[in-house]
């Protein structure tokens, strides 16, 4: 980032990837400031040696002051799928709390900013059609892709009156230790719960949390304000690849049921507005679905050529790293 001097504010630091990039932006030696709200634990933030600055993206006032005397902000903060939410909760966070950020960031004369997005907001990707760049429209299918191409598309209008200060990074299907949000997943492989839908031969772009650290960081560094850069794995791999490598990670043998998709999502299509009204949270709902049959992987050539992004943490790498550290925190 050339300067030596000032600080980088992350927002979102008390979460899985934001709380990574702070931690791995400390250990080499820079000056962070974590944005975290009150109710956040903040312990390892703590324990980094890291500034904390309390405030919440939705709320404006404070901002500036936080943002102030930064040379840069990553923008982590928000709400990976939550059962039931719809679309003005994701909106909240994801396209008023980046525009928030951006404004107090303008006001605070911050250079440049980060701002962590999502392939997911492309939607499918056919299986024979080449890997997804920056350039493919978006085609969101759900409340959370949806306010991602939202926010983008906000950055994007507010760079065509003001000039760019923002650097959008897409990082897919970002997984490895201190993640909680695949470890539902895990855990019902271990315990020989999973099955395959359709076959299980979707595919995914799993990319481990030391690549997508990696790849933020190459952004903050080389990056161009205004442009688009897609973080993904060394390949993407099948569902059926997916549960094998986290089977074997978890030493137990790998799933083998496989249940067809379009009865199942008709009955789940059916169970869900019961269960939003009764409260209950169903195992499996349209978005757990949606992960495990449609087709998604991404390009990383321009983050590969712009930024020198080379991801090295293959599957069944990252699946015995994550399964490893599930374990010593006796998650599993």
């Amino acid at each position: 980032m050339g300067e030596s001097r000032g600080v980088i504010v992350v927002t979102g630091a008390s979460g899985f990837i934001g709380g990574a990039v702070a931690r791995a932006l400390a250990g080499r030696g820079e000056k962070v400031r974590a944005l975290v709200r009150s109710t956040s634990d903040t312990r390892e933030l703590s324990d980094a040696g890291i500034e904390l600055a309390r405030g919440d993206v939705v709320t404006p006032l404070g901002l500036e002051g936080a943002f102030a005397g930064a040379k840069l902000v990553v923008h982590a903060a928000g709400m990976l799928g939550r059962a039931g939410a719809q679309d003005p909760e994701y909106d909240l966070i994801h396209v008023r709390g980046t525009m928030n950020v951006l404004f107090a960031a303008r006001a605070a004369r911050v250079p440049r900013l980060i701002h962590v997005s999502s392939p997911g907001l492309l939607g499918p990707i056919p299986r024979l059609a080449p890997d997804a760049d920056e350039g493919t429209p978006p085609n969101p299918t759900n409340a959370y892709e949806r306010s991602k191409a939202r926010a983008e598309a906000a950055i994007a209008e507010d760079a065509a009156r003001n000039g760019p200060l923002a650097i959008v990074v897409r990082p897919e299907f970002v997984y490895g230790p201190t993640d909680h949000h695949v470890l539902r997943l895990v855990r019902t492989i271990k315990q020989r719960h999973f099955f395959y839908i359709g076959g299980g031969e979707a595919l995914c772009h799993p990319t481990y949390i030391d690549d997508a650290v990696a790849g933020l960081i190459a952004a903050a560094d080389r990056g161009v304000p205004g442009r688009i850069y897609h973080i993904a794995g060394p390949r993407p791999v099948s569902i059926r690849e997916l549960a094998r490598s986290f089977a074997q990670a978890c030493g137990v043998s790998a799933p083998f049921v496989s249940l067809p998709e379009k009865p199942l999502r008709l009955a789940i299509s059916l169970l869900e507005p019961i269960a939003s009204r009764a409260h209950v949270t169903l195992p499996l709902g349209t978005s757990g679905i949606d992960f495990f049959t449609f087709d998604r992987h991404f390009s990383s050539v321009r983050a590969r050529t712009e930024l020198d992004f080379q991801p090295g943490v293959d599957i069944l790498e990252g699946a015995t790293r994550t399964v490893r550290w599930y374990e010593s925190e006796g998650l599993l």
